[in-house]
C-alpha cells in the first residue's frame, strides 16, 4: 500500500491518504571520541497523511485530497531522512498524549490532548493550518518544518457558479482555449500579488505580473514583457487556476458590458463601501444602474471631459471586473438563409450549416498543454488564417481564378441557400462576395466578432459593414464568450 492512493470507506466517511514508507539510512557506528551526536533508532516504519471526506464526495475532490497528502508525505518524508524532524515531532504528540491521559485517569474528568499538542507541536499547527485554508480559501501554503514549502490549491474551493463548483474538467477545458487576444485581469495589486509569491518563484511570472494591463493582449503582454507566448499562456493559466487573477477581452471603447445577473446591487453593501472610498463623489449602485442594459464604453465618452475622468472611468469598469460585477458581451453571426416557398422546413436529408460548413478547422494555437512540454514552435504569433482559405485571393478584379475560388467556398451550400445570397444586391459586387465566402465558415454562431478579426486580420468596421449588407441573410446576437464566462462568475 505504500507509495500509493488509500482509500477507505466506512458507513458515510471516506478516508484519503498517501501511505509513505520512512526509509532510513544505515546508521553509521562511530567511536567513542567522535563528538558528533548520533541518531537515535528509527521507532516509525511509515505514516499517512489522511483526510476524511463525506461518503458522496466528488471524485475529484477526492483526487485532489489524495494530491495534498502526498505532497505533504514527501515533504516529510525528506525532513525525516534529514533530520528526524517527524520522528521529533511525533515523540512531542505521544508526550503530550500520555500526560493527559495521566491527568484524566487522576482528576477522573476526560480532557481532549489536542489544544495541548498545538502550541508544543509545529507539525501539528501545520495540519491544522491545511485543514482551516481548505474550509476557508482553499489555497493551502505550508513551511514543513520551517524549509520545505508545500503550496496547494483545491479549484472547488476557488471557482464557484452560484452554489456549485466548477469541475476541473470544465476549468482545464477553458484554459486550453485562451487565445492570444485575451488579456489577463489580476485580482489583487501588483504588490500583493509579488509578496505572496515564493521566494525561488520564476523571475518570468514577476516579469509579468510587472507588465501585466488589462487593456493589453497577451501577445503584446509577450511583447513587453519579453517572453515567449507559450509562457505567457502557462503563467497566466496558473495564476487563473489559483484564483489571482480572470482572462478577459482588453479593454477598448467597442467592448460592451452589462450587469451581472447574480452581482450584489444592495445599496449599503461592503463593495459599496469599498467604491466609494476608492472613487470619491461616485456611488456603486448609480454605477451599476449604467450597465442595467448592454452598453460599450464608448457611450460614456464625452469630449468635454478631461483625460483625467476618462482613465477614472476605465479604473472604475476594471474594478468591477475584479469584483465580478459586469460581464462583457460579444457579437456573434449565424447564416440563416429563408427557406423556399417549395421547400417550408429543412429536409431530414440535409446537414445542419455547421456540419457542412464546419469541416476545416483554424490554425489557432494551442493554448496549453497540460502535463507535457510544449515547444514554442506551436504557437503563432500573427493572426493565423484559415487552412486552405481563399485569403490569398488576387485583390483585383473579377479574374476566372478568384471566380473559381469562390464557388469552391460557396459549394457547401445548398442550391436555394446559394440562390438566396447571390440574388443579394451586395453579392454583384466581386469583393463583397469572395470576402463573405472566405468567413462562410464563421458564421455558425460559434466565433464572435473580435476572434474573426484576430485571424482574418481584419477591422471591425469592415466586418460590421459586410454584416450590414448581407443583413438579410445573416443573424446576429450578443452574448458571453463561454471560453472565460465561467471565470467572470462570482465567487463565493
Amino acid at each position: 500500500m505504500c507509495g500509493k492512493k488509500f482509500e477507505l470507506k466506512i458507513d458515510n466517511v471516506r478516508f484519503v491518504g498517501h501511505p509513505t514508507l520512512l526509509q532510513h539510512p544505515p546508521i553509521i557506528q562511530v567511536s567513542k571520541t567522535d563528538p558528533s551526536p548520533k541518531r537515535e533508532m528509527p521507532t516509525m516504519i511509515l505514516f499517512n497523511v489522511v483526510f476524511a471526506l463525506r461518503a458522496n464526495a466528488d471524485p475529484s475532490v477526492i483526487s485532489c485530497m489524495h494530491n495534498l497528502s502526498r505532497r505533504i508525505a514527501i515533504a516529510l518524508q525528506h525532513e525525516e531522512r534529514r533530520c528526524q524532524y517527524l520522528t521529533r515531532e511525533a515523540k512531542l504528540m505521544l508526550a503530550v498524549q500520555d500526560e493527559i491521559t495521566t491527568m484524566t485517569e487522576t482528576e477522573g474528568s476526560p480532557q481532549s490532548p489536542f489544544r495541548q499538542i498545538l502550541p508544543k507541536c509545529k507539525l501539528a499547527r501545520d495540519l491544522k493550518e491545511a485543514y482551516d485554508s481548505l474550509c476557508t480559501t482553499g489555497a493551502v501554503r505550508l513551511h514543513i518544518n520551517n524549509w520545505l514549502e508545500v503550496s496547494f490549491c483545491l479549484p472547488h474551493k476557488i471557482h464557484r457558479i452560484g452554489g456549485n463548483h466548477i469541475p476541473p474538467e470544465a476549468l482545464e477545458s477553458s484554459l486550453k482555449a485562451i487565445r492570444p487576444y485575451h488579456a489577463l485581469l489580476l485580482l489583487e495589486s501588483e504588490k500583493a500579488l509579488l509578496s505572496q509569491l515564493p521566494l525561488d518563484c520564476s523571475p518570468a511570472m514577476v516579469r509579468l505580473i510587472k507588465t501585466c494591463s488589462a487593456v493589453k493582449n497577451l501577445q503584446q503582454l509577450a511583447q513587453d514583457a519579453d517572453l515567449a507566448l507559450l509562457q505567457i499562456f502557462q503563467i497566466a493559466a496558473h495564476l487563473v487556476y489559483w484564483g489571482k487573477a480572470i482572462i478577459i477581452y482588453p479593454l477598448c471603447e467597442n467592448n460592451v458590458y452589462m450587469l451581472s445577473p447574480h452581482a450584489n446591487i444592495c445599496l449599503y453593501s461592503p463593495l459599496a463601501e469599498q467604491f466609494a472610498q476608492l472613487f470619491p463623489g461616485h456611488d456603486l449602485p448609480s454605477m451599476l444602474a449604467k450597465f442595467s442594459l448592454p452598453v460599450s464604453l464608448a457611450e460614456f465618452r464625452n469630449p468635454l471631459e478631461a483625460p483625467a475622468q476618462e482613465a477614472q472611468l476605465i479604473q472604475m469598469v476594471v474594478w468591477m471586473l475584479q469584483r465580478h460585477l459586469l460581464i462583457q458581451l460579444h457579437t456573434y453571426v449565424c447564416l440563416l438563409v429563408p427557406p423556399s416557398e417549395d421547400e417550408p422546413g429543412l429536409r431530414d436529408e440535409d446537414p445542419p450549416l455547421a456540419a457542412r460548413v464546419g469541416g476545416r478547422s483554424l490554425s489557432t494555437p494551442s493554448a496549453l498543454s497540460f502535463g507535457s512540454p510544449t515547444s514554442s514552435d506551436d504557437m503563432t504569433l500573427t493572426s493565423p488564417s484559415m487552412d486552405n482559405s481563399s485569403a490569398e485571393l488576387l485583390p483585383g478584379g473579377d479574374s476566372p481564378l478568384n471566380k473559381r475560388m469562390t464557388e469552391t467556398l460557396l459549394a457547401s451550400l445548398s442550391e436555394h441557400e446559394r440562390q438566396v445570397i447571390l440574388n443579394i444586391p451586395a453579392a454583384q459586387n466581386p469583393e463583397d462576395l469572395r470576402m463573405f465566402a472566405r468567413l462562410l465558415h464563421y458564421f455558425r454562431g460559434h466565433h464572435h466578432l473580435e476572434e474573426i478579426m484576430y485571424n482574418e486580420n481584419m477591422r471591425r468596421s469592415q466586418l460590421k459593414t459586410l454584416f450590414d449588407k448581407f443583413r438579410s441573410v445573416l443573424v446576429v446576437t450578443n452574448h458571453e464568450d463561454p471560453i472565460i464566462s465561467i471565470f467572470q462568475s462570482p465567487m463565493e
